[in-house]
């Protein structure tokens, strides 16, 4: 009986109680997670998918779609991404870095466009967010190469995300796949 006595007393407590443990109880505000110095994701995101509508041979109109999802429990803003070509035959294509974008949402369902800045090094593209992309939200960046590639094949980039604070620790998001294809004219 006693036991039952004080799941009552305590069931009755809890309203009375929960306004002045509210500020105790509830989760912090999305804060970047810091540890020694380092700023990390507390749930990063998991994978970058990779869309492109025009995937012939040398299409110069072709653009690569980029899309990363951060958890609302992220812990920590997206600061930047870095996508490198791992695979496929052609290793190095340019890309023009100063027709580089991104924007809230997917490709289909374009947001509002978002502030980036890009830089590339043999290989490899490295996206800045200046006003980075809070959690809870999906943003899309998009490269523009000069053409496709005109070796048809699957072309694969790993993409690795940065959280936005000193020292950011990188979470990879492993593969992107984009497969590039030779018409059949026959």
């Amino acid at each position: 009986m006693a036991r039952t006595g004080l799941t009552i007393s305590a069931a009755l407590l809890m309203p009375l109680l929960s306004p002045l443990l509210a500020p105790v109880l509830a989760p912090p505000a999305a804060e970047a997670l810091e540890l020694r110095g380092s700023t990390f994701f507390a749930r990063p995101p998991w994978k970058a998918d990779l869309v492109s509508y025009r995937t012939t041979v040398g299409d110069p109109r072709a653009e690569y779609f980029f899309s990363v999802e951060l958890e609302e429990d992220a812990g920590a803003a997206l600061g930047g991404l870095l996508i490198r070509q791992s695979e496929g035959p052609e290793r190095i294509w340019p890309f023009s870095i100063d027709r580089t974008r991104a924007f809230l949402g997917r490709p289909r369902g374009r947001g509002e466009p978002i502030p980036v800045e890009a830089e590339a090094s043999e290989g490899e593209i490295r996206v800045v967010f200046p006003e980075p992309v809070a959690p809870g939200s999906t943003v899309t960046v998009v490269l523009k190469p000069w053409s496709n590639p005109v070796t048809a094949a699957t072309y694969l980039f790993q993409v690795t995300a940065f959280p936005a604070g000193p020292n950011p620790n990188p979470t990879p998001l492993g593969s992107a796949r984009l497969r590039i294809y030779r018409p059949d004219w026959r």
